[in-house]
């Protein structure tokens, strides 16, 4: 069950700290709503630019970025967004704490999350992850459902924004009268709504989703790790 005796959750997380995040900051601010930003600290810079679809993608510098995602929680993605399965165990270990570390140090907030890059990993990474003092990962498996996960190391969310049942799903959730934990974790990158033109999606979504008495709106770590202590 999480704070104030409720059974549903909703929760949100994005990758990659770019200049998208700035304008989905403010629409989760509009409808109290709370989110998990999953950074590369090794790349966490307006020099590490990317393209997608002929737009160039930036990520921001460090400077800013405490106040710009103060209420939200920060999460590890590690150094340099490699494939970590095909690291060796030294590399990915590297790549996992000294992320947390220097994100630790740069907000000032214990950190005990992390998003998988490109959402893969392997027994062995998810070991190494949980020694680094991880207590949750997510991947980019999603379950279209809202059901509560044992293996929080490989945590599946419920869908990317851009699934086309989205609505759908938040009306499910949204009426569902239950007496069991049910979450409801949407993923993406903010950079998304840029290249696909339509913030529409998530505007929509948030304002639907939000200020429910019967709903908890937080980062991923106050509602995964609530029933987990």
């Amino acid at each position: 069950m999480f704070p104030g005796n409720k059974y549903k959750a909703v929760t949100f997380s994005y990758d990659d700290g770019v200049t998208q995040d700035k304008r989905l900051v403010d629409i989760f601010h509009k409808y109290g709503l709370k989110a998990t930003f999953n950074l590369n600290s090794g790349l966490q810079s307006g020099a590490s630019s990317f393209t997608k679809n002929d737009i160039v993608i930036r990520r921001m510098n460090v400077e800013g970025l405490k106040k710009l995602y103060q209420g939200h929680e920060i999460a590890v993605h590690t150094l340099t967004h490699p494939f970590l399965e095909k690291q060796d165990a030294e590399t990915v270990y590297n790549e996992v704490l000294q992320d947390k570390k220097n994100l630790e140090q740069i907000f000032e907030q214990n950190i005990q999350g992390m998003a998988y890059p490109f959402g893969t990993y392997n027994d062995e990474v998810k070991k190494i992850v949980k020694d680094c003092g991880i207590r949750y990962s997510r991947t980019v498996e999603t379950t279209e459902d809202f059901l509560p996960q044992k293996d929080l190391l490989a945590f599946k969310s419920t869908c990317h924004h851009n699934n086309p049942n989205l609505m759908k799903l938040a009306e499910q959730f949204v009426h569902s009268e239950v007496k069991e934990v049910q979450i409801f974790y949407i993923w993406g990158h903010s950079y998304e709504f840029e290249v696909d033109q339509n913030w529409d999606v998530i505007e929509e979504f948030c304002r639907f989703i939000s200020r429910r008495d019967d709903i908890f709106y937080g980062t991923n770590e106050e509602v995964l790790l609530c029933n987990h202590e």
